[in-house]
Parts: C-alpha cells; structure tokens; sequence
C-alpha cells in the first residue's frame, strides 16, 4: 500500500502496527486535524476511524480481486482534545464476503477515549 499524496499524509497519519484483527494508526492533534476553535475536528476524527478500518479491511482480502469502500460509518465524539496524539484502535465485528464491520476506538495518549466509531466496509469485486 502506498500512503504518499492521500489524506494519511495531508493529515500527519502514521502506521504503528497492522494485522487482521487489530489496526493501529497515530494522528497528531495540530494545525492540520483542529476545528476552527482549536479543537480536535470530528472530521478528522472519522477519518482516522474509516482509515483504520479500510485499511484493516484491506487486511483480510486479496487485494488483486477485491477493492475496499468505506459503506457506512458513524462516530461518537467523546471528549475534545487540543494537542498531542490519538490514537485509532480498529477491530473486525464481522468480517463477510461482501461487507465487513469494523469497530474504531479514538484514545489520547493516557487511554482516554475521545471517539467511538463503527464502520462498514463494502469488498467489491475487481471486474477484468
């Protein structure tokens, strides 16, 4: 998978580790992910979730014969956040042959939960 020029990088997204049943990615809380009042941004929250996810499950496909779309996703925003790091903890629900379910946990550096989410991803098959 390549990262470069997405909103991973737009967004100062880093990989700390990668497997089937558990995707961690760090994301700063800065200039790039605040809300105008100087908050973490939901929005960047939920990308982080659906990042994680679709990455998550890109994990458990062949990615030569199936594409990965983000279907469905809905967050809980917890608790705000102005600086530091979260970190998105993603782990598979379901995990079907055309649609898996992702649980993302969004927590600050000492554990807290900021944000709750859960996505649903499509597995589309490559045609041709």
């Amino acid at each position: 998978m390549n990262f470069d020029k997405t909103l991973m990088n737009t967004l100062g997204m880093e990989i700390e580790s990668l497997d089937k049943k558990l995707v961690k990615i760090k994301m700063p809380v800065d200039e790039r992910t605040h809300q105008p009042m100087g908050f973490l941004h939901g929005g960047a929250s939920v990308a982080l979730a659906e990042t994680a996810a679709s990455i998550g499950a890109s994990l458990n496909v062949d990615t030569t014969k199936f594409h990965i779309f983000g279907l469905e996703i809905n967050a809980n925003h917890i608790k705000s956040k102005r600086d530091g790091w979260v970190r998105g903890l993603a782990k598979p629900i379901h995990i079907g042959k055309n649609t898996m379910v992702w649980e993302i946990k969004i927590m600050d550096e000492q554990e807290a939960l900021i944000s709750i989410a859960r996505c649903t991803v499509a597995v589309v098959p490559i045609k041709g």
